[in-house]
């Protein structure tokens, strides 16, 4: 079993490579399993939704993300790892101290109590950071979608979800894997599909 979470300020192009990922796995045998935060499950899903479109607090924000991800880890990720799938989710918990933790400068002491409660030392097995500038990825947003409330912040706000990102994978202990999302699209790609074959030869 293998869980895999994709990260990155929006923008990144995380999204554009999930579904690579998946089928380079698939290529190989595994049963995948594609899923995403906030969301992937009835319950997560209205949350994502309040989440991504009321105005509300940093806390309010935490909490949200963190009722929503124990739905989802209990309802979809730990079976699904238990019958012996891998699972690639698209955000997980390093997006909650990146955004509400470095972009909103929300206590981390809570966050890491939260994070304690609802996964109970579960972490991924791998994480790919696709790392880009700020002002790049508004560019990419721009291009193409209607902002969202978190994606409607601006470049400082990001700076710091960056920042908070890397401090997170200074401290992941090889988790996190930074992926150059500032490159062409097969540039991008080659990357993350070394990270996710490296992972298949640990398993």
């Amino acid at each position: 079993m293998t869980f895999i979470t994709f990260e990155g300020i929006d923008g990144a192009g995380k999204s554009s490579h999930i579904e690579a990922a998946a089928a380079h796995l698939r290529a190989r045998g595994a049963d995948v399993l594609l899923t995403r935060e906030p969301g992937g499950t009835p319950l997560a899903e209205a949350l994502r939704e309040l989440f991504l479109h009321r105005p509300m607090d940093a806390l309010t924000e935490a909490l949200l993300v963190f009722a929503a991800r124990r739905d989802h880890l209990h309802t979809v990720i730990l079976p699904a790892l238990a019958a012996g799938r891998t699972v690639l989710c698209d955000r997980f918990t390093d997006a909650t101290f990146a955004y509400q933790g470095g972009g909103r400068g929300f206590d981390t002491g809570v966050l890491s109590q939260l994070e304690a409660w609802v996964q109970q030392g579960r972490q991924p097995d791998l994480t790919l950071w696709f790392d880009v500038p700020p002002a790049v990825a508004a560019q990419r947003r721009a291009a193409a979608r209607a902002a969202d409330r978190l994606e409607a912040e601006d470049l400082a706000f990001f700076e710091r979800v960056r920042a908070a990102y890397a401090e997170r994978a200074a401290a992941s202990g090889g988790r996190m894997v930074r992926i150059d999302a500032d490159r062409p699209l097969e540039g991008v790609r080659g990357q993350v599909l070394a990270a996710v074959g490296g992972c298949e030869r640990t398993r």
